[in-house]
């Protein structure tokens, strides 16, 4: 399947805490970018995810789902990839990691995901909303990452994850977590969730390039 995402990869959770760096790595890569957009009360409306993947899983896509060898993808072909995608991605919440003060952030499943080719790129669309308001107050992280690790999510300007119109009570940066620092710090914690819930232990909250705002409530 498409990405081929795996939970054997969660099931050797165990393994990664202190081996990630060296003897895990990523097999699809793509391009990020992520638009945080505003409601006009200053809670979040909706985060709009854009990926841009490498020229060698491109050309594998478009030989697979080429079903009439024309060496293009139609509507149909790229109907048959957004399914495909979709489904893959939507066990991992879609990649994405939104959490308020370090709590997670519930997220609506996407209405669609669109897919795309330019320049023999697989491009990827998709719009998700939290479930519920989602005010700009405390400490919010929105990030993309592969928990299994098999896709690397690569934003490569900061810029590329954006918040338009942040009103002045807020703060913004990027943060890119450096991995060997992460599993030296959270070791304790990763080894206990991995016990804990070896089928669900989710890293992503700790490798995850993130976006955070930190604003403060108004007076």
């Amino acid at each position: 399947m498409i990405l081929n995402i795996r939970r054997t990869l969660l099931a050797a959770a165990a393994l990664l805490v202190t081996t990630l760096p060296a003897s895990v790595h990523p097999h699809v890569f793509a391009e990020a970018r992520l638009d945080v957009v505003l409601n006009p009360d200053n809670t979040v409306r909706s985060l709009r995810h854009l990926w841009r993947f490498d020229d060698l899983f491109s050309s594998t896509v478009l030989m697979e789902f080429d079903k009439n060898a024309d060496l293009k993808l139609d509507d149909s072909e790229l109907a048959e990839v957004s399914k495909t995608i979709f489904e893959s991605i939507g066990e991992y919440n879609y990649f994405q990691v939104v959490t308020q003060d370090g709590k997670d952030v519930p997220m609506k499943p996407p209405a669609n995901l669109m897919a795309n080719f330019e320049e023999q790129q697989l491009i990827i669309l998709f719009e998700a909303e939290p479930k519920e308001p989602l005010q700009l107050v405390g400490k919010l992280d929105f990030g993309v990452y592969d928990p299994t690790f098999y896709t690397a999510m690569d934003f490569t300007d900061d810029a590329n994850m954006s918040v338009a119109n942040l009103p002045a009570t807020c703060t913004r940066q990027v943060i890119r977590p450096d991995p060997d620092e992460a599993i030296a710090q959270n070791q304790a914690s990763l080894t206990d969730a991995f016990f804990n819930d070896p089928a669900g232990t989710d890293m992503s909250k700790i490798f995850a390039t993130k976006l955070e705002l930190t604003c403060q409530a108004k007076g």
